[in-house]
């Protein structure tokens, strides 16, 4: 993934397969990886369960695209993303999507997108979202852990991270390992933490944030399995003990 802010980011939201509370952590973090200029949320939002769109749309700037349920069991929201993204991808001016959805039927349209070169950023639910989404996005981010950080930002600037026992199992770890095997080490065994992370995130979807933690250095001193050095510059340098 470059680091040069994109020029145009559209961010597509399912409203059926999502919360609204989500929306302003996500602009957040999608503002970091540039300008996010179009905003759509779909869904039929005739019905109550998705009253609270209404005050959100107008106050982020988000187009609604309604869709009525035509059909019973069929979801024309799915659709009508699909189109839209697949409309943008060919007019040639967006470089980048944010995907806000739980739903495994956009698999396929996340992995083409990918294959012309675009950044796609998922964001669901880590507990509903099928692996499957989550690998082909170039990050997938748990929409509840953003919600979460974002409620209780003045206890975290408080208290230290600590490691979520749910989240960092033996998975996670034998991740960041190999990451950590690849990059290119010095004679002491010590890789930069910024290749190890890029990595990490070009084998997986892996992203800090799912885990609770807002700086991958906290996350690698949270595992216990590896040591953190700072260097000139505040260069963070990390390798693995056990």
């Amino acid at each position: 993934m470059t680091d040069k802010a994109l020029e145009n980011i559209a961010l597509l939201i399912d409203a059926d397969n999502t919360s609204y509370k989500g929306i302003d952590p996500v602009l957040t973090v999608m503002a970091k990886l540039g300008q996010v200029n179009i905003k759509r949320a779909y869904g039929n939002f005739a019905k109550n369960n998705l009253a609270n769109w209404d005050k959100i749309t107008h106050r982020y700037g988000i187009r609604p695209q309604q869709q009525f349920d035509l059909t019973a069991g069929k979801n024309a929201t799915d659709m009508a993303m699909t189109i839209d993204a697949i409309d943008l991808l060919y007019q040639g001016k967006v470089d980048g999507f944010g995907i806000m959805s739980s739903d495994s039927d956009f698999t396929p349209l996340v992995t083409r997108l990918r294959q012309d070169g675009l950044v796609v950023y998922g964001f669901g639910s880590v507990s509903k979202t099928p692996a499957a989404f989550k690998s082909a996005c170039t990050r997938f981010i748990d929409i509840d852990a953003l919600i979460k950080g974002a409620s209780d930002e003045p206890e975290k600037a408080k208290a230290s991270p600590a490691p979520d026992k749910n989240t960092i199992d033996d998975d996670l770890i034998e991740l960041l390992g190999t990451a950590w095997k690849a990059a290119k080490r010095d004679e002491k065994g010590y890789a930069p933490l910024d290749e190890v992370g890029k990595i990490a995130g070009n084998r997986s979807s892996f992203d800090v944030r799912n885990y609770g933690f807002k700086r991958l250095s906290d996350l690698f001193e949270a595992i216990g399995q590896f040591q953190i050095e700072r260097r000139e510059n505040n260069g963070l340098y990390v390798k693995r003990l056990r």
